[in-house]
């Protein structure tokens, strides 16, 4: 009898990020679905990029499409959180809020 391993964590069941994410790694499902979908790159491509299997990246894009509610509330979350760091002049949220040196 073969086991199945969950290759994607949800983010409510994850140690390092708290949103899904490929297991053992920092990757997250958001991201992958942006290089491929958002982007077009082809799965394979991402897959060498990250070292990943190309499977992992497929199971990354059905998580997605899978989970619509949670993708989005990840979405909504992520946007809250840029959207206060670029009001807070403490949080450097890209090279422009560096100081001169």
């Amino acid at each position: 009898m073969s086991r199945q391993v969950n290759i994607v964590v949800a983010g409510d069941g994850s140690e390092i990020h708290d949103e899904p994410h490929i297991r053992d790694r920092r990757i997250t499902v958001r991201h992958i679905h942006a290089l491929v979908e958002g982007r077009g790159l082809d799965a394979q491509t991402v897959a060498e990029r990250f070292d990943l299997t190309a499977a992992a990246v497929c199971h990354a894009l059905a998580y997605y499409h899978d989970h619509p509610e949670e993708m989005r509330a990840v979405e909504e979350t992520r946007r809250e959180r840029h959207d206060a760091a670029a009001d807070d002049p403490r949080i450097v949220t890209g090279p422009e809020d560096l100081p001169d040196s």
